[in-house]
């Protein structure tokens, strides 16, 4: 790894900024990522209750963790479950709560502890179950191996508990304290009641499995993964021997594990499968949800993913019969990429007219609006007419649909409403004192909402707020430390703009400027880039204390988002990308940053470009295709190889490459590396199971048949966040620091 060379005064320079700055109006890297004084702070899981008039919080009090109970409307608080409830009979404290979830008649919790981590997320673990009425904290599934359990939930009815351990589904009687197993056949290879890595990570699928509303059927997956291969990451670490740690990763082009629907009898434990049309390799099936006792909602997505059906099934009858079908000559999603989604959720369709329609967003029309569909016929009402995209959907009352749009200005989200009959006016809600990024969190009454506002230099803060007046109750976390820490601080000034490039594509610009800015001096400018369908960057929110340091160190920062990334400008904006990444957004992107470069005080001499995953693959494409542009580059976890990464979500956004393998050929970094002139460092962990570690190694043996000479860092046992072990995030970007002011130094007589 090529590590700074400098001496005397240039040297100090880098110390001072690295380690402790004397001044306190200066960040360094050890105040972001050691001492961490500039972190963000965190606010635990919050529940509603009675229909909304009330929530559930956790808190801390001087005997520990515990569940607090606030009515909405006036914030009386009471003690929901104490510090000494939470604690097992013969324990020594409370319980780690991690989450949790109340019963529908809200007389049990559910607790989730001791967890452990399952693809991207902690989702093994113990549960307990407080009964309210009993008194009474007992573990479930206490007989299965310890954080074995996954996705935990009550019984409509109350009177059960359901769970999967091990690939198989159980049941679990409160009254009698009997477990049942109702599944046999779980493996590694059969998976019941849960899902494999690419559903999850590319459908947000976790909890495979739902319960009917009268408590008597259950209704799950069972993927069949026995014919995915194995990929195969190494730990070189805990031992003198490697271990081989084997992943089930269908490659882009390999067919995804069959997928099949099946339907319980609790009592009987008699079950059958749902004769869903098709063949059940080259189908998806990422949503099902029960909308009464006999009837089933089913989501069915083609290989291709450009046609979705929605079929009604009668339990009773056995009859399955489509209600919806909607096609596109490109994609068609099922969760929609956008800042202010949650991107891991049931994918249920959102039911009203008490359970006769549900909603769909699609872009059929040029925008993405949302309809109304009727079950029995089919018939479609245009909720939101504007010519302009709903963002998402947050929740629909009786009345009306509340969803996220930002009409004028793609950068921002704000809250919408409007009447579910389709005849309403359209009205924001959010005032205009909340300028930025707006999320919510909306209780099912629709009258309150925890709301998150964040804006480039205005960090996250939550607040029970009253809708449709969006009055503010009370504060929930205003980051008030971190706020006055930043006080303290020598700020940048952010701008948004727009460019135009020479093909007549005009771009959204955020441009963090040095802090003491003077528009006669040239600066050295460091472009961030992600530049695939999964993510937006130019947007008006928190810049974050890395932004804030280096814009201290006197450089200029500066994120584009071009066409085929998630922006709110219209079908033809995001879907121009299909069959088209590596190509039409590296495009975008160079052209957008020669148009910048033009500006009196940005010097286009000292230029570099990072970003990661999705934007270390468009890092790799900018060094390689314009490199006359960006001269130094690092590439964070990037996919150098698209025929490397997993099926879904190369498949959705380049087809399938038995029938266009030249476009994966020509987007991938791989083909281009022949063009590199300047400075590029590559990062990559090897224990990255989302994009693996081979991308890294095929592009070293690209670069090195090329003759080019590169830097490289290699992070043992990291998985693609790289963030594990002790030090790492530091270690991280205090390397990607050094490489920059090594390679664009911000005054030549300091750093030479």
């Amino acid at each position: 790894m090529h590590i700074l060379k400098r001496l005397g005064v240039g040297l100090i320079f880098l110390g001072s900024t690295l380690g402790y700055a004397q001044d306190a109006s200066q960040l360094t890297l050890d105040k972001i990522y050691n001492s961490r004084e500039f972190s963000s702070d965190w606010m635990g899981p919050v529940r509603w209750i009675a229909d909304g008039e009330a929530y559930i919080a956790f808190e801390y009090s001087e005997t520990g963790l515990e569940l607090a109970r606030y009515t909405s409307e006036d914030q009386t608080r009471s003690v929901f479950l104490s510090a000494a409830q939470l604690t097992p009979e013969g324990g020594n404290g409370p319980l780690n709560l991690e989450d949790f979830t109340l019963s529908d008649d809200e007389s049990k919790v559910l607790i989730f502890t001791n967890s452990k981590r399952v693809w991207r997320s902690n989702t093994k673990g113990d549960y307990w179950v407080y009964d309210l009425d009993r008194q009474v904290l007992s573990q479930i599934g206490k007989d299965l191996p310890e954080s074995s359990l996954m996705f935990a939930k009550f019984s409509p009815d109350n009177s059960q508990v359901s769970y999967v351990s091990d690939f198989n589904l159980y049941v679990e009687n409160f009254a009698t304290g009997q477990v049942r197993q109702l599944t046999e056949d779980g493996d590694r290879d059969i998976i019941n009641g849960t899902f494999d890595w690419v559903y999850e990570e590319e459908f947000g699928a976790r909890d495979g499995f739902r319960w009917s509303g009268g408590s008597s059927h259950i209704a799950y997956w069972q993927l069949d993964a026995s014919e995915i291969k194995n990929f195969s990451m190494i730990n070189n670490t805990e031992s003198i021997y490697p271990e081989i740690i084997p992943v089930q990763y269908p490659k882009v082009g390999e067919d995804p594990s069959s997928a099949r629907l099946g339907i319980l009898d609790v009592v009987t434990g008699a079950q059958h499968w749902i004769p869903v049309p098709g063949d059940t390799k080259q189908n998806y099936l990422p949503g099902i949800q029960w909308v009464d006792d006999n009837t089933l909602l089913i989501q069915q997505l083609n290989r291709h993913q450009n046609h979705l059906k929605i079929y009604a099934y009668d339990v009773s009858t056995e009859d399955i019969r489509v209600v919806y079908e909607e096609k596109e000559e490109t994609w068609v999603d099922i969760s929609y990429p956008d800042l202010s989604a949650n991107g891991w959720g049931d994918n249920h369709l959102t039911l009203v007219d008490d359970g006769e329609a549900f909603l769909r967003m699609t872009e059929n029309d040029g925008w993405r609006h949302v309809y109304k569909v009727a079950l029995a016929s089919g018939e479609k009402t245009l909720l939101t007419p504007e010519d302009y995209d709903v963002a998402s959907m947050q929740v629909a009352t009786g009345k009306h649909l509340y969803y996220i749009a930002s009409p004028d200005n793609s950068t921002q989200r704000y809250l919408y409403r409007v009447d579910l009959k389709g005849k309403g006016k359209t009205e924001r809600l959010t005032p205009d004192e909340f300028e930025g990024v707006n999320t919510y969190d909306i209780a099912s009454n629709g009258k309150y909402a925890l709301h998150t506002h964040t804006s480039a230099l205005v960090p996250n803060s939550v607040r029970l707020v009253s809708l449709p007046k969006h009055s503010t109750v009370a504060t929930m976390m205003d980051n008030a430390r971190l706020k006055q820490k930043l006080t303290t601080l020598n700020m940048p000034e952010v701008e948004f703009s727009k460019v135009t490039t020479s093909e007549g594509i005009e771009i959204d610009v955020r441009m963090i400027k040095p802090t003491n800015f003077d528009p006669s001096q040239r600066y050295p400018v460091l472009f961030h880039v992600y530049g695939e369908p999964w993510g937006q960057v130019a947007t008006d929110s928190w810049v974050g204390a890395w932004n804030v340091f280096l814009a201290q160190q006197g450089y200029v920062i500066i994120d584009m988002d071009n066409r085929g990334t998630p922006c709110l400008k219209g079908s033809e904006w995001r879907k121009s990308i299909y069959r088209n990444i590596g190509r039409i957004n590296i495009r975008d992107q160079a052209l957008a940053a020669q148009e910048v470069l033009k500006l009196s005080y940005l010097d286009e001499d000292r230029t570099a470009v990072w970003g990661w995953s999705g934007g270390g693959s468009t890092t790799l494409n900018l060094m390689f295709q314009y490199p006359g542009v960006y001269k130094t580059g690092m590439a964070v976890a990037a996919v150098a190889n698209q025929l490397t990464y997993d099926n879904i979500y190369q498949e959705r956004y380049m087809g399938l490459p038995q029938e266009n393998r030249e476009d994966f050929v020509a987007g991938s970094p791989i083909s281009h590396v022949e063009g590199l002139e300047g400075n590029l460092l590559i990062v990559h962990g090897t224990a990255d199971d989302n994009v693996h570690y081979q991308n890294q190694e095929m592009l070293i043996n690209k670069l090195i048949e090329a003759n080019k000479q590169f830097d490289m860092m290699s992070y043992p046992n990291r998985s693609h966040g790289i963030y594990e072990g002790r030090n790492t995030r530091r270690h991280l970007y205090t390397m990607l620091t050094r490489y920059l002011m090594e390679h664009v130094p911000t005054n030549d007589a300091e750093i030479n």
